[in-house]
C-alpha cells in the first residue's frame, strides 16, 4: 500500500515574482475598482486640506458674495427705475424692467460657472499630483493651469448656455401653443409638449454631460485644444457610459445626503431657538426676527462647507475615472510607476506622466 503523503492545499501567498502595484500616492497604480475611486475622492482634501478644502471654500465664498452683491444691485436698479417712473409709464416699462433684470442676472450666473470651473480645474490638477504622491499649493496649480483657465471657462459657459437655449426653446414652444393655439387642444398640446420636452432635455443634458465629463481633466492634464478635448473625452468614455454615469451619480447622491443630514441639526436647533426667543409664536416679535436671521446664516454657513466638500469630492472622483479609463486603454499606470521611478533617481527635467507621446498642445491662452 503507497505510503500516505499529507494532503497539500492551495499555495499560500502571492506566486513567486509578484509583487503588488505600487502605491506612491493616493491609489495604487492599476486599474481602480469602486472602492478605489470613493475611497480616495474622500482622501484628497485630507491629505492636503489648506489646498483643497480651503480652495474650494474661498472660492465658494467669494462667488457666492459677488453673485448675491451683483444680483441686489440689479433688482435695486430694476425697482428703483421703476418707481421713479410715471404712474402712468409704468405699465409700459415694467415688461421691458423685468426681462431687462432676468437678463442682467443671467451675467452673475455666469460669472459663478466660471468660477466653479477654475475651481473644477484646480481640483482636478491637485488630484492627478497626488495619484504619484505630491502635493502642490494653490499658487502652483494656478501657474500650471495657466493659458488654460479661458479653455476652462469657455466649456462652462458652453454647456450652460446650450442649456439655457435648451430650455429657452422649449418654453417658447409651450408658450405659442397655449396662447396661440389657445383653447383645450393648444393647453393641451402645450402640457404634452412641455413634460415630454423637459424629459428628452433632462436626458439629452445626462448623456452629454456623462460623455463630456472628462473635457475639464483632458483640458487640463492633456492640454489639448477645445474641440480634441470634446474628441478626447467622447472617446474615452466609450463603451464606458453607464459605469462613468453611475459613479457620478452616486457621489452626487452621497453628497445630497451628508448636505441634508448635516443641515438638519442647524434647521432643529433653529426652530427650538424660534420657540425660546419667540415662546407665544408671534411672527411679528424680534424675537422671531433674531431666530430667522440666524437660521438662515448657519445654513448658509453650513451649506457652503458641505458645498466646498463636494466640490473636492466630485471634482477629484472625474479626474480619477478620467485616469482609470487611460489606465485600462492607455496602459496610463506604467506612464506614472515610470515617472515615480525617475523621480525617486533624482532625474531632472522629469516628463509630464499625463501627456500622451506626441499629442498636439494647444498654444499659451487659446481654447
Amino acid at each position: 500500500m503507497p505510503p500516505a503523503y499529507p494532503r497539500q492545499g492551495p499555495p499560500q501567498g502571492p506566486p513567486p515574482g509578484w509583487a503588488p502595484p505600487p502605491k506612491p500616492g493616493l491609489v495604487p497604480l492599476r486599474p481602480l475598482t469602486l472602492g478605489d475611486m470613493l475611497g480616495a475622492a474622500f482622501r484628497v482634501f485630507r491629505r492636503n486640506p489648506l489646498t483643497t478644502f480651503g480652495t474650494a471654500l474661498l472660492f465658494s465664498l467669494g462667488s457666492t458674495v459677488i453673485v448675491a452683491g451683483v444680483g441686489a444691485l440689479i433688482v435695486v436698479g430694476a425697482v428703483g427705475r421703476y418707481q421713479s417712473a410715471l404712474p402712468q409709464d409704468r405699465d409700459s416699462i415694467l415688461p421691458g424692467t423685468i426681462a431687462g433684470g432676468a437678463l442682467a442676472l443671467l451675467v452673475p450666473v455666469f460669472f459663478q460657472v466660471g468660477v466653479q470651473a477654475i475651481l473644477q480645474g484646480v481640483l482636478v490638477l491637485e488630484t492627478s499630483h497626488q495619484i504619484v504622491g505630491e502635493k502642490m499649493r494653490l499658487r502652483g496649480l494656478l501657474r500650471q493651469a495657466r493659458g488654460r483657465i479661458w479653455a476652462l471657462i469657455g466649456w462652462a459657459a458652453a454647456i450652460s448656455g446650450a442649456l439655457l437655449v435648451g430650455i429657452g426653446i422649449l418654453a417658447g414652444v409651450v408658450v405659442l401653443l397655449v396662447v396661440g393655439v389657445g383653447q383645450a387642444a393648444g393647453i393641451t398640446a402645450g402640457v404634452l409638449v412641455g413634460v415630454f420636452g423637459s424629459l428628452g432635455i433632462v436626458v439629452l443634458a445626462v448623456w452629454v454631460g456623462t460623455k463630456t465629463v472628462l473635457v475639464p481633466s483632458v483640458l487640463l492634464l492633456e492640454r489639448l485644444a477645445f474641440r480634441a478635448a470634446i474628441a478626447r473625452s467622447w472617446r474615452l468614455t466609450r463603451g464606458s457610459f453607464w459605469k462613468t454615469f453611475g459613479i457620478i451619480a452616486l457621489v452626487a447622491v452621497i453628497v445630497s445626503v451628508a448636505s441634508n443630514v448635516a443641515s438638519a441639526p442647524v434647521s432643529f436647533i433653529g426652530g427650538l431657538a424660534g420657540g425660546l426667543l419667540a415662546p407665544n409664536g408671534s411672527d411679528d416679535s424680534s424675537g422671531a426676527v433674531v431666530s430667522y436671521v440666524l437660521i438662515q446664516v448657519a445654513s448658509g454657513l453650513v451649506a457652503l462647507v458641505v458645498g466646498a466638500i463636494g466640490s473636492v469630492i466630485q471634482s477629484a472622483t472625474v479626474a480619477l475615472i478620467y485616469v482609470d479609463l487611460r489606465i485600462r486603454r492607455e496602459g496610463l499606470d506604467l506612464d506614472l510607476v515610470r515617472y515615480v521611478e525617475l523621480r525617486q533617481h533624482g532625474v531632472t527635467p522629469l516628463p509630464d506622466p499625463y501627456r500622451p507621446p506626441g499629442a498636439p498642445t494647444a498654444p499659451p491662452g487659446v481654447a
